[in-house]
């Protein structure tokens, strides 16, 4: 796969690329390549990402290969900002969804809904189809990221006619399923959307716009969800590597702010 012709050189954060683009700009890629065809895998990466790939060698190289690493999670933008690269936007995977369908009910492009539990993409589907009328659902299926099952759901997504394929089989299963096989998919774009899904399906709830935007969302989710206490402990992590990979940089720690 090759970049995005057109996006600046990708910051590496732990030797994972970042793309510093915004969700609009996502969209305009996103209609280029469906115009250009071929095969073109977003991967919406947050902090879990970067430390899953660093133990699992297969799913950095799927990610260093993706058209575009969106910066999902304000862990990614916070970091990139103490490495000296601060992003202009973070490009939650949830809002491209959103953002994306009611670009397609303009354009009648054609979206396809795989992964998730049971029943969930046929609700996200419908919820969208709902807020925006004209959109072109052309498949949902559960399925299963196994291997046994990837010719089949391959076909069936070729067999739809799909533009935009969604994946919500978390990571790194939707990632590494996109990469082997999104082009015998034969749609244009392959986005992982993580839980996307279930927020769209109302399933999970998501945490308010003003918890958002002060970036606690992941503690707003870990109060709803304790059994994710595991996944955070990830973050700490990520956070003193990236403290590391500062001063290897030749950059002092970030200190307080005197006023």
């Amino acid at each position: 796969m090759t970049h995005p012709t057109g996006t600046s050189t990708a910051l590496h954060i732990l030797g994972v690329p970042i793309h510093d683009i915004s969700c609009a700009e996502a969209l305009e890629r996103i209609a280029v390549w469906i115009h250009s065809g071929g095969a073109h895998q977003i991967a919406t990466v947050n902090p879990e990402f970067v430390m899953a790939a660093r133990r699992n060698p297969a799913f950095r190289a799927v990610l260093t290969q993706a058209d575009l690493c969106l910066p999902d999670g304000v862990g990614i933008t916070l970091a990139a900002r103490w490495l000296g690269r601060p992003l202009r936007e973070r490009v939650a995977g949830v809002e491209l969804v959103e953002r994306l369908a009611r670009r397609a009910a303009l354009t009648g492009w054609r979206i396809f809904f795989l992964g998730a539990a049971p029943g969930v993409a046929e609700r996200a589907a419908q919820a969208l189809a709902t807020r925006y009328p004209g959109l072109v659902v052309c498949g949902t299926w559960a399925g299963s990221p196994a291997a046994a099952e990837e010719a089949h759901i391959a076909r069936r997504v070729r067999d739809a006619r799909a533009d935009v394929l969604l994946v919500a089989y978390g990571a790194p299963a939707q990632d590494m399923w996109l990469a082997r096989n999104l082009a015998r998919s034969g749609a244009a774009v392959g986005i992982g959307v993580g839980g996307s899904f279930d927020y769209l399906a109302g399933v999970v709830r998501r945490a308010p716009l003003w918890v958002c935007r002060l970036g606690f969302e992941w503690l707003y989710r870990l109060l709803r969800q304790p059994r994710r206490w595991r996944r955070q402990l990830a973050l700490p992590q990520f956070a003193i590597l990236v403290l590391l990979q500062r001063l290897r940089q030749g950059r002092p720690l970030p200190g307080p702010t005197i006023t």
